[in-house]
């Protein structure tokens, strides 16, 4: 394995290479350690940008390859919640451009674009998000995102493949761009599956038929969970395979949302992912921190 930082290669490039690349730490929960309530997430790439500037430069300057936009929320099926679903393209543009802002030569900026929330023509409901709908918003999102500079698209936390499909379809229609796409697994007495029951293999073999580059797991589970979950996704796929975990469950102490599993406790698993499991990007989601990239960086780059 190697760490090169060409900067005339892309991700898919470096990873044809060799190259192991290290993604960031959790978006949500620095945001909410830097003041964060009930707020909208992304209305803060317009409101409180040097916040969202320092929240990529802490990320790169601890390592990090590439750090994820602050648009997981991007869509405007999930800013009608706000009242701001008129605000896709200043929202992801202004989120792109911040991170952009503080990236060094060699680097990336990756956009974020989690689920829309909404269940697929759900019959509970008397108007439904359908296809048709759910592929516009995901577009508008996309097209906003290839505006604003970002490197690649990482579809994020998908329970379900065929949302995800949507979302990929949307990025390969209006981006010329590498996809990654992970879904959120839970553990249960048969396994792995996602909320609405695909299995890792299926959800592998979906995912690179629908034209994702690069596919994975993250969110939802402590470090050790992932790693089994990275061994069965690698079984699966020889492909390019990323892994996003979370720095445990969390857990309330003193009053506050707390995540226990310490950097070092993380780097230690980290290594294992990429040395003996082949995971070609490693990084955090949910409580991870700047801490946790340094560790697994240095983890990762004695090897």
């Amino acid at each position: 394995m190697t760490y090169t930082s060409d900067n005339n290669l892309t991700i898919l490039e470096k990873l044809a290479q060799g190259d192991v690349l290290i993604s960031d730490g959790g978006t949500g929960s620095y945001l909410q350690d830097n003041g964060l309530g009930d707020d909208d997430p992304e209305e803060w790439n317009v409101t409180h940008p040097e916040v969202i500037k320092s929240m990529a430069k802490a990320y790169f300057d601890s390592g990090s390859d590439l750090v994820l936009t602050n648009t997981f929320g991007g869509t405007r099926i999930r800013q009608k919640h706000y009242g701001f679903d008129d605000r896709i393209r200043e929202f992801n543009i202004n989120a792109v451009q911040h991170a952009k802002s503080q990236s060094p030569k060699g680097k990336y900026v990756v956009a974020s674009v989690g689920p829309t929330g909404e269940v697929l023509n759900d019959p509970l409901k008397e108007n439904p998000v359908d296809e048709i709908e759910m592929y516009e918003a995901f577009s508008e999102q996309m097209a906003a995102l290839a505006e604003g500079g970002v490197d690649a698209i990482n579809i994020e936390t998908m329970i379900d493949i065929e949302e995800a499909k949507i979302a990929i379809k949307a990025a390969k229609d209006h981006t010329d761009l590498p996809i990654s796409t992970t879904m959120f697994f839970d553990k249960g007495p048969r396994g792995f599956f996602t909320m609405m029951g695909t299995r890792p293999e299926a959800a592998v073999n979906e995912l690179h038929e629908a034209g994702a580059d690069i596919v994975g797991a993250n969110c939802g589970n402590g470090i050790s969970v992932m790693l089994e979950l990275a061994r069965e996704l690698r079984k699966a796929t020889n492909g390019y395979l990323l892994i996003h975990s979370n720095a445990g469950i969390p857990v309330l102490k003193d009053g506050a949302m707390s995540y226990p599993e310490s950097p070092e406790y993380m780097a230690r698993y980290f290594k294992i992912l990429v040395e003996d499991v082949g995971v070609n990007i490693v990084g955090g989601c949910c409580g991870t921190t700047p801490a946790h990239i340094r560790a697994l960086a240095a983890a990762i780059k004695r090897s």
